[in-house]
Protein backbone atom coordinates (compact mmCIF):
# COMPACT_ATOMS: atom_id res chain seq x y z
CA UNK A 1 0.00 0.00 0.00
CA UNK A 2 1.26 3.77 -0.77
CA UNK A 3 2.47 5.69 2.04
CA UNK A 4 0.02 8.54 3.09
CA UNK A 5 1.44 11.64 2.84
CA UNK A 6 2.95 13.26 6.36
CA UNK A 7 1.31 16.41 6.97
CA UNK A 8 2.83 18.98 9.64
CA UNK A 9 -0.36 19.17 11.81
CA UNK A 10 0.94 21.65 13.93
CA UNK A 11 1.89 23.41 10.85
CA UNK A 12 -1.82 23.38 9.17
CA UNK A 13 -3.36 24.64 12.62
CA UNK A 14 -0.71 27.72 12.40
CA UNK A 15 -1.21 28.46 8.35
CA UNK A 16 -5.12 28.53 8.44
CA UNK A 17 -7.51 30.18 10.94
CA UNK A 18 -11.47 28.94 11.97
CA UNK A 19 -12.28 32.22 10.08
CA UNK A 20 -11.25 30.80 6.67
CA UNK A 21 -12.34 27.40 7.44
CA UNK A 22 -15.85 28.69 7.88
CA UNK A 23 -15.30 30.93 5.14
CA UNK A 24 -14.82 27.66 2.87
CA UNK A 25 -18.36 26.59 4.01
CA UNK A 26 -19.83 28.97 3.23
CA UNK A 27 -20.42 29.53 7.01
CA UNK A 28 -19.21 33.03 7.51
CA UNK A 29 -22.02 35.35 7.18
CA UNK A 30 -24.26 32.92 9.74
CA UNK A 31 -21.94 34.32 12.63
CA UNK A 32 -21.55 37.35 14.46
CA UNK A 33 -18.52 39.28 15.64
CA UNK A 34 -17.98 39.91 19.44
CA UNK A 35 -15.44 40.98 22.34
CA UNK A 36 -13.63 43.77 20.08
CA UNK A 37 -13.75 41.40 16.92
CA UNK A 38 -12.33 38.81 19.03
CA UNK A 39 -14.72 36.01 18.60
CA UNK A 40 -18.06 34.79 16.24
CA UNK A 41 -20.49 33.17 17.67
CA UNK A 42 -23.08 31.60 15.53
CA UNK A 43 -25.52 28.04 14.91
CA UNK A 44 -23.38 25.28 15.01
CA UNK A 45 -22.87 23.68 11.88
CA UNK A 46 -21.56 20.24 12.90
CA UNK A 47 -24.81 18.97 14.24
CA UNK A 48 -26.96 21.72 12.33
CA UNK A 49 -27.90 23.47 15.19
CA UNK A 50 -30.48 26.73 14.88
CA UNK A 51 -29.34 28.61 18.37
CA UNK A 52 -27.15 32.09 17.14
CA UNK A 53 -25.24 31.69 20.27
CA UNK A 54 -24.55 27.52 20.91
CA UNK A 55 -21.43 27.76 18.44
CA UNK A 56 -18.24 29.63 19.44
CA UNK A 57 -15.13 30.86 18.16
CA UNK A 58 -11.96 32.56 19.38
CA UNK A 59 -10.11 34.29 16.90
CA UNK A 60 -6.90 35.05 18.72
CA UNK A 61 -7.08 30.96 20.45
CA UNK A 62 -7.94 29.59 16.71
CA UNK A 63 -10.39 27.43 18.39
CA UNK A 64 -14.00 26.77 18.63
CA UNK A 65 -16.64 25.28 20.88
CA UNK A 66 -20.18 23.71 20.86
CA UNK A 67 -22.50 24.51 23.90
CA UNK A 68 -24.74 21.58 22.67
CA UNK A 69 -22.86 18.43 22.81
CA UNK A 70 -20.24 18.37 19.91
CA UNK A 71 -17.45 19.74 21.79
CA UNK A 72 -14.46 21.89 20.55
CA UNK A 73 -10.99 22.03 19.22
CA UNK A 74 -8.71 23.13 17.13
CA UNK A 75 -9.60 23.73 12.53
CA UNK A 76 -8.65 20.12 12.29
CA UNK A 77 -11.41 18.51 14.42
CA UNK A 78 -13.44 20.82 13.40
CA UNK A 79 -13.15 19.71 9.55
CA UNK A 80 -12.66 16.34 11.15
CA UNK A 81 -16.22 16.39 12.21
CA UNK A 82 -17.48 18.66 9.27
CA UNK A 83 -16.54 15.63 7.08
CA UNK A 84 -16.93 12.51 9.15
CA UNK A 85 -13.02 11.95 8.60
CA UNK A 86 -10.13 11.16 10.85
CA UNK A 87 -7.94 13.73 11.48
CA UNK A 88 -4.96 13.03 9.07
CA UNK A 89 -7.51 13.37 6.22
CA UNK A 90 -8.81 16.07 7.81
CA UNK A 91 -5.58 17.94 7.64
CA UNK A 92 -4.63 16.94 3.86
CA UNK A 93 -8.20 18.65 3.47
CA UNK A 94 -7.14 21.73 4.61
CA UNK A 95 -3.70 20.83 2.49
CA UNK A 96 -5.52 20.80 -0.69
CA UNK A 97 -7.88 23.83 -0.34
CA UNK A 98 -5.21 26.54 1.23
CA UNK A 99 -2.55 25.28 -0.87
CA UNK A 100 -0.21 23.82 1.94
CA UNK A 101 2.66 21.63 1.19
CA UNK A 102 2.84 17.58 2.62
CA UNK A 103 6.58 17.20 2.07
CA UNK A 104 8.24 16.02 4.66
CA UNK A 105 10.27 18.06 6.70
CA UNK A 106 13.97 18.39 5.48
CA UNK A 107 12.65 17.61 1.69
CA UNK A 108 10.69 20.53 1.65
CA UNK A 109 11.83 22.96 -1.69
CA UNK A 110 12.54 26.73 -0.84
CA UNK A 111 10.55 29.34 -3.16
CA UNK A 112 12.86 30.80 -5.46
CA UNK A 113 16.44 30.25 -4.39
CA UNK A 114 18.02 27.82 -2.34
CA UNK A 115 18.00 28.46 1.58
CA UNK A 116 21.44 29.13 2.96
CA UNK A 117 22.31 27.06 5.79
CA UNK A 118 21.68 28.44 9.43
CA UNK A 119 24.48 30.86 10.22
CA UNK A 120 26.76 31.08 13.67
CA UNK A 121 24.85 33.56 15.25
CA UNK A 122 27.19 36.22 17.31
CA UNK A 123 26.48 37.05 20.88
CA UNK A 124 23.45 39.26 21.11
CA UNK A 125 23.68 42.96 23.01
CA UNK A 126 21.37 42.64 26.08
CA UNK A 127 18.20 43.86 24.55
CA UNK A 128 16.40 46.74 25.60
CA UNK A 129 13.52 46.37 28.05
CA UNK A 130 10.15 45.98 26.73
CA UNK A 131 6.71 45.41 27.35
CA UNK A 132 6.17 43.13 24.26
CA UNK A 133 6.16 39.58 23.63
CA UNK A 134 9.94 38.93 22.30
CA UNK A 135 9.24 34.50 21.82
CA UNK A 136 10.93 34.82 18.06
CA UNK A 137 8.67 34.21 14.98
CA UNK A 138 8.37 30.26 14.86
CA UNK A 139 9.54 29.02 10.90
CA UNK A 140 6.92 27.75 8.71
CA UNK A 141 6.32 24.55 8.04
CA UNK A 142 4.30 24.91 4.93
CA UNK A 143 5.35 27.20 1.60
CA UNK A 144 2.62 28.50 -0.99
CA UNK A 145 3.36 26.96 -4.04
CA UNK A 146 1.09 27.23 -7.16
CA UNK A 147 1.88 31.38 -7.60
CA UNK A 148 1.63 33.56 -10.19
CA UNK A 149 5.06 35.23 -10.84
CA UNK A 150 3.60 37.05 -13.96
CA UNK A 151 0.76 38.81 -12.56
CA UNK A 152 0.21 42.55 -14.24
CA UNK A 153 0.44 44.11 -10.77
CA UNK A 154 4.42 43.24 -10.22
CA UNK A 155 4.90 44.78 -13.78
CA UNK A 156 3.27 47.47 -12.71
CA UNK A 157 5.51 47.85 -9.78
CA UNK A 158 8.68 48.02 -12.00
CA UNK A 159 9.85 45.15 -11.08
CA UNK A 160 12.32 42.83 -13.36
CA UNK A 161 11.56 38.37 -13.37
CA UNK A 162 14.74 38.43 -11.33
CA UNK A 163 13.71 39.88 -8.53
CA UNK A 164 9.90 38.23 -8.61
CA UNK A 165 12.09 35.32 -8.18
CA UNK A 166 14.42 36.20 -5.97
CA UNK A 167 12.20 37.04 -3.36
CA UNK A 168 9.68 34.62 -4.02
CA UNK A 169 6.56 36.61 -4.90
CA UNK A 170 3.72 36.11 -6.84
CA UNK A 171 -0.31 36.49 -7.10
CA UNK A 172 -1.84 33.74 -4.65
CA UNK A 173 -5.01 32.28 -6.00
CA UNK A 174 -5.23 29.67 -3.28
CA UNK A 175 -5.04 29.37 0.15
CA UNK A 176 -4.54 31.99 3.12
CA UNK A 177 -3.46 35.14 0.79
CA UNK A 178 -6.24 33.92 -2.00
CA UNK A 179 -5.92 37.60 -4.30
CA UNK A 180 -3.13 38.91 -2.99
CA UNK A 181 0.66 39.64 -4.22
CA UNK A 182 2.35 37.26 -1.64
CA UNK A 183 5.89 38.39 -0.18
CA UNK A 184 7.94 35.74 1.91
CA UNK A 185 9.68 37.26 5.06
CA UNK A 186 12.61 35.56 6.17
CA UNK A 187 14.81 35.38 9.81
CA UNK A 188 18.27 36.35 9.78
CA UNK A 189 18.90 32.43 9.17
CA UNK A 190 16.90 32.23 6.21
CA UNK A 191 14.01 30.49 7.25
CA UNK A 192 10.77 31.89 5.92
CA UNK A 193 8.42 33.33 9.22
CA UNK A 194 5.26 34.93 7.28
CA UNK A 195 3.88 35.58 4.54
CA UNK A 196 2.58 39.03 3.74
CA UNK A 197 -0.30 39.75 1.06
CA UNK A 198 -0.45 43.07 -0.59
CA UNK A 199 -3.77 43.51 -2.63
CA UNK A 200 -3.57 44.47 -5.86
CA UNK A 201 -3.72 48.03 -7.30
CA UNK A 202 -6.04 49.90 -4.67
CA UNK A 203 -8.19 47.55 -2.36
CA UNK A 204 -12.02 48.06 -2.59
CA UNK A 205 -13.99 49.19 0.16
CA UNK A 206 -12.08 48.23 3.70
CA UNK A 207 -9.93 45.73 2.45
CA UNK A 208 -6.81 46.44 4.11
CA UNK A 209 -3.87 47.05 1.66
CA UNK A 210 -1.44 44.66 3.65
CA UNK A 211 -2.82 41.50 5.44
CA UNK A 212 0.19 39.82 7.71
CA UNK A 213 -0.95 36.34 9.43
CA UNK A 214 -2.57 36.75 12.97
CA UNK A 215 0.54 36.20 15.59
CA UNK A 216 2.83 37.15 13.60
CA UNK A 217 4.94 40.40 15.17
CA UNK A 218 6.86 42.07 12.61
CA UNK A 219 8.31 44.18 15.13
CA UNK A 220 10.75 41.05 15.46
CA UNK A 221 12.22 40.84 11.90
CA UNK A 222 14.00 43.19 9.37
CA UNK A 223 12.71 42.28 5.74
CA UNK A 224 15.48 41.30 3.21
CA UNK A 225 17.96 41.22 6.36
CA UNK A 226 19.19 37.31 5.33
CA UNK A 227 20.44 38.72 2.07
CA UNK A 228 21.65 42.15 3.32
CA UNK A 229 23.83 40.65 5.85
CA UNK A 230 25.87 38.91 3.16
CA UNK A 231 27.03 41.71 1.48
CA UNK A 232 30.18 43.24 2.26
CA UNK A 233 30.08 44.97 5.72
CA UNK A 234 31.80 48.34 4.05
CA UNK A 235 28.80 49.10 2.19
CA UNK A 236 26.37 51.06 3.57
CA UNK A 237 23.39 49.33 5.60
CA UNK A 238 20.20 50.99 4.15
CA UNK A 239 16.83 51.08 5.88
CA UNK A 240 13.74 51.80 4.41
CA UNK A 241 10.06 51.89 5.12
CA UNK A 242 8.28 48.92 2.91
CA UNK A 243 8.69 45.55 1.19
CA UNK A 244 8.56 47.31 -2.42
CA UNK A 245 11.03 50.15 -1.76
CA UNK A 246 13.27 47.52 -0.29
CA UNK A 247 13.20 45.23 -3.52
CA UNK A 248 13.88 48.21 -5.69
CA UNK A 249 16.78 49.33 -4.35
CA UNK A 250 17.80 45.70 -4.14
CA UNK A 251 17.03 45.79 -7.92
CA UNK A 252 18.61 48.57 -8.17
CA UNK A 253 21.96 47.25 -7.21
CA UNK A 254 21.66 48.47 -3.23
CA UNK A 255 21.60 44.80 -1.50
CA UNK A 256 22.27 45.66 1.62
CA UNK A 257 18.99 47.41 2.37
CA UNK A 258 16.10 46.26 4.66
CA UNK A 259 12.66 47.54 5.61
CA UNK A 260 11.09 48.26 8.80
CA UNK A 261 8.07 46.61 7.39
CA UNK A 262 6.42 50.60 8.70
CA UNK A 263 7.96 53.92 9.66
CA UNK A 264 8.84 52.86 13.27
CA UNK A 265 12.34 51.11 14.32
CA UNK A 266 11.10 48.38 17.32
CA UNK A 267 13.75 47.71 19.96
CA UNK A 268 14.17 44.40 18.74
CA UNK A 269 14.98 46.07 15.46
CA UNK A 270 17.77 48.21 16.62
CA UNK A 271 19.29 45.41 18.19
CA UNK A 272 19.28 43.37 15.27
CA UNK A 273 20.51 46.29 13.07
CA UNK A 274 23.44 46.80 15.75
CA UNK A 275 23.74 42.85 15.45
CA UNK A 276 25.03 43.05 12.01
CA UNK A 277 26.90 46.29 12.08
CA UNK A 278 29.82 48.38 14.61
CA UNK A 279 31.32 51.58 15.06
CA UNK A 280 32.50 52.21 11.78
CA UNK A 281 29.32 51.24 9.80
CA UNK A 282 27.29 53.89 7.33
CA UNK A 283 23.63 53.73 8.00
CA UNK A 284 21.84 55.81 5.11
CA UNK A 285 17.93 55.89 6.10
CA UNK A 286 15.61 56.71 3.55
CA UNK A 287 11.91 56.65 4.59
CA UNK A 288 8.73 57.64 3.00
CA UNK A 289 8.36 62.04 2.65
CA UNK A 290 4.96 62.27 4.73
CA UNK A 291 4.58 62.88 8.45
CA UNK A 292 4.90 59.62 9.41
CA UNK A 293 8.63 58.75 7.40
CA UNK A 294 9.39 62.32 8.63
CA UNK A 295 8.97 61.42 12.64
CA UNK A 296 10.13 57.73 12.13
CA UNK A 297 13.69 58.79 10.95
CA UNK A 298 13.99 61.09 13.48
CA UNK A 299 13.42 58.37 15.89
CA UNK A 300 15.84 55.99 14.50
CA UNK A 301 18.56 58.65 14.44
CA UNK A 302 17.76 59.35 17.86
CA UNK A 303 18.53 55.68 18.63
CA UNK A 304 21.03 54.64 16.12
CA UNK A 305 23.90 57.61 16.18
CA UNK A 306 24.86 56.84 19.71
CA UNK A 307 26.52 53.12 17.90
CA UNK A 308 27.16 54.78 14.43
CA UNK A 309 27.78 57.23 11.75
CA UNK A 310 23.47 57.94 10.44
CA UNK A 311 23.29 60.08 7.23
CA UNK A 312 19.21 60.66 6.41
CA UNK A 313 18.00 61.47 2.88
CA UNK A 314 15.10 64.09 2.64
CA UNK A 315 13.29 63.59 -0.67
CA UNK A 316 12.80 67.60 -2.48
CA UNK A 317 8.68 66.46 -3.05
CA UNK A 318 6.44 65.62 -0.19
CA UNK A 319 5.19 61.67 -0.81
CA UNK A 320 8.56 60.50 -2.67
CA UNK A 321 9.62 57.42 -1.41
CA UNK A 322 12.28 54.83 -1.94
CA UNK A 323 10.96 52.94 -4.84
CA UNK A 324 10.31 56.37 -6.55
CA UNK A 325 14.48 56.39 -7.04
CA UNK A 326 16.03 55.37 -10.70
CA UNK A 327 18.63 53.25 -10.90
CA UNK A 328 21.13 56.28 -10.89
CA UNK A 329 19.62 57.97 -8.57
CA UNK A 330 19.83 54.77 -5.84
CA UNK A 331 23.59 54.11 -6.76
CA UNK A 332 24.65 57.39 -6.34
CA UNK A 333 22.65 57.69 -3.02
CA UNK A 334 23.57 54.65 -1.68
CA UNK A 335 26.58 53.60 -3.09
CA UNK A 336 28.83 56.03 -2.68
CA UNK A 337 30.81 56.97 0.25
CA UNK A 338 29.07 59.13 2.81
Amino acid sequence: MPKSPFVDFKAVKAAVSMEQVLQRYGLLEKFKRSGNGESLSGPCPIHKGSNPTQFRVSLTKNCWNCFSGCEGGNVLDFVAKMESVKLHAAALKLCEWFGLSTEQPGHRRAEGPAQPSPRVKPARRPATPQADDNTPNKPLGFRLENLDLHHPYLAERGLTQEAIAEFGLGYCSKGMMTGRIVIPIHNPDGQVVAYAGRWPSEPPGDTPKYKLPAGFRKSLELFNLDRAIKEPADHPFVIVEGFFDCIKLWQHGVRRVVALMGSTLSPAQEELIREHTNAHSRVIVILDEDDAGRAGRDHIVKHLARWMFVKVHVFADEGRQPEHLSAAEARQLCGGAS
